[in-house]
């Protein structure tokens, strides 16, 4: 008997739609991809419709919705949090209740008219879609499963262990003790908008001193087992506009307007923060293995995206695997819930592995062909062979490459369907892609996607990187010769490429590879300022308005406009 599961995340950051049809992954995707707003929090209608869309069903097909949140606890929470703050939360209150009662506290009434989907959702904890948002999709038929983001209902972070079908959580943190929250108020502190900044902080890190790593400690009182306590009288949580009180800046100092100058103080506040973090996600490893013995750890929660504490994770404790979900944030969710009502609640039996997040929209050779003429572009078909080998050559003369290829992926990561490529060899290419093609900081790092037959040869490291969430130490006798994928600190952050899971990306690399030498590629998302494009016409827009040199629409070639 066919079982169909609807997941669904949305109304705060990252909504996304998920489907699981017999066992099967069928599809994912974020909105953002197809309303253009960034982190876009809307109900993911459109999300929805290509899930089902790329299913051959309609909603009637579908036996489950499955919601990543327990919303009457989230609310719950949320108004003890203001009662006890008022009145200096009243006006976050005034301003909050709206959306709880227009759309977060109707969540079924919200499911049934914009899908006309009669039967009642069923809401999954949201650190338990984290959960299997990791194991449920892992290679592991046991493993201990750790998550750790924001805030969920009242959670912060959890452990717990998964065994075949099923999730067991042992123990969470509460809020308003949460490390997601933490990493969030420094964010904004230095000067960076949440949601978009944790990224430049986690790269800011790079450049500074762990010189203030005593005042996180007044902040951050760590048990052995990793479990926390923040001491809140330095925020002021639900109290206005910023979440950190002047009892923190006269602690860390004034904090930074929003394109002021980056000092060295920030720099230094911005790797003290980063080493808080991997101390505590390493001793809630650490205890976690040894409470459960379990050979095999699964990591989500948007924590997980921090690539220098998953490394860390992975190299100082005595975990033998690793599985980390590539959507690790609140997009995953939506997978992950609909997985924890497929397997966990009817009782499916699992039968994939998530080896690939290639689970968004592609588009057939016709629409692609009408998207660039109407658009009066410059470009031809080429047989396959021959493509690969013509970029490969571009890219090894120095060119910048728009690689848009197959089904778009899920998740944060541009993993070699909607990339941005070069040459890692150049010096200056570090500096002219963040300058002239994603006009951002100058310190913001670039990742490598690295044939994983040579990752040996290259790197301190052994295994699979396949989604980009893990970073290794470049070989001393490398270093010279990849300059523009390496950061301060000698290290990169990498994605190991098979033709098993990337076909036609795995075949550039390995020509490429073949030219120069260099078995990899420097591989940052196909975007500027916007979400990762999406369809043929936002490829040729971006590609329009940036220093691109070429474009690659699947097999089409598209040069530059005279």
């Amino acid at each position: 008997m066919s079982v169909t599961v609807l997941g669904i995340s949305c109304y705060y950051h990252d909504s996304a739609a998920a489907l699981i049809r017999d066992g099967e992954v069928v599809a994912a995707v974020q909105e953002e991809r197809f309303n253009r707003d960034r982190y876009s929090p809307q109900f993911p209608l459109q999300s929805v419709n290509y899930c089902l869309q790329q299913a051959g069903i309609t909603i009637l097909d579908v036996d489950e919705v499955a919601f990543y949140e327990k919303m009457y606890l989230k609310f719950q929470r949320t108004v003890i949090g203001h009662l006890c703050g008022y009145p200096f939360t009243l006006r976050n209150f005034l301003d909050t209740m709206p959306l709880w009662l227009k759309d977060r506290l109707a969540v079924s009434y919200d499911v049934e008219e914009q899908l006309t989907y009669k039967k009642p959702v069923l809401h999954v904890k949201h650190h338990l879609s984290h959960a299997g948002a990791a194991f449920l999709v892992s290679p592991f038929e046991r493993a201990a499963i750790l998550t750790v983001d924001g805030v969920g209902e009242y959670a912060t972070a959890t452990w717990g262990v998964g065994d075949g079908t099923r999730i067991q959580v042992k123990k969470e943190l509460s809020y308003p003790h949460s490390l997601g929250l933490l990493y969030s108020i420094v964010t904004a502190f230095l000067g960076f908008r949440v949601f978009t900044g944790e990224g430049k902080v986690m790269a800011l890190a790079e450049l500074g001193e762990p010189t203030y790593l005593d005042h996180f400690r007044k902040l951050v009182h760590i048990a052995a087992d990793g479990s926390f306590r923040l001491d809140t009288s330095y925020f002021s949580f639900n109290r206005g506009e910023k979440m950190h009180n002047q009892r923190f800046e006269d602690l860390f100092g004034a904090s930074r307007d929003y394109g002021a100058p980056l000092e060295q103080r920030h720099k230094d506040i911005a790797c003290s923060l980063q080493r808080t973090t991997e101390e505590v996600v390493l001793r809630m490893a650490r205890h976690l293995h040894a409470v459960t013995g379990e050979r095999n750890l699964c990591l989500a929660g948007g924590v997980s995206l921090n690539v220098t504490a998953n490394s860390r994770i992975r190299n100082e404790t005595p975990f033998e695997n690793i599985y980390i979900q590539p959507a690790a944030g609140d997009a995953g969710s939506a997978l992950g819930a609909a997985a924890v009502v497929y397997h966990s609640l009817l009782g499916q039996p699992r039968k994939s592995v998530m080896h690939s997040c290639a689970l968004g929209p592609s588009y057939p050779a016709r629409k692609v062909e009408v998207a660039l003429r109407n658009a009066k572009a410059n470009f031809r078909k080429l047989e396959r062979a021959e493509l690969v080998d013509e970029v490969a050559r571009r890219l090894a003369d120095g060119q910048i490459v728009g690689w848009f290829s197959g089904r778009m992926e899920y998740g944060p990561r541009a993993l070699g369907n909607r990339s941005i490529l070069a040459d890692p060899s150049r010096p200056d290419m570090k500096d002219h892609i963040n300058a002239r093609i994603k006009q951002r900081e100058a310190f913001r790092p670039f990742g490598a996607s690295i044939l994983a037959e040579h990752v040996g040869d290259w790197f301190d490291f052994e295994g699979e990187s396949p989604f980009m969430l893990l970073v290794a130490d470049v070989l001393p006798e490398r270093r010279d010769t990849i300059p523009a994928v390496i950061h301060v600190n000698g290290t990169s952050r990498i994605q190991t490429v098979t033709r098993e899971h990337n076909g036609v990306y795995h075949d550039l690399i390995a020509a490429f590879h073949a030219r120069t030498g260099v078995p990899m590629l420097l591989n940052t998302s196909f975007n500027k300022q916007e979400p990762i494009v999406n369809t043929p016409d936002e490829a040729y827009a971006t590609f329009v308005k940036t220093g691109m040199d070429c474009l690659v629409i699947d097999d089409y070639l598209v040069e530059r406009p005279a």
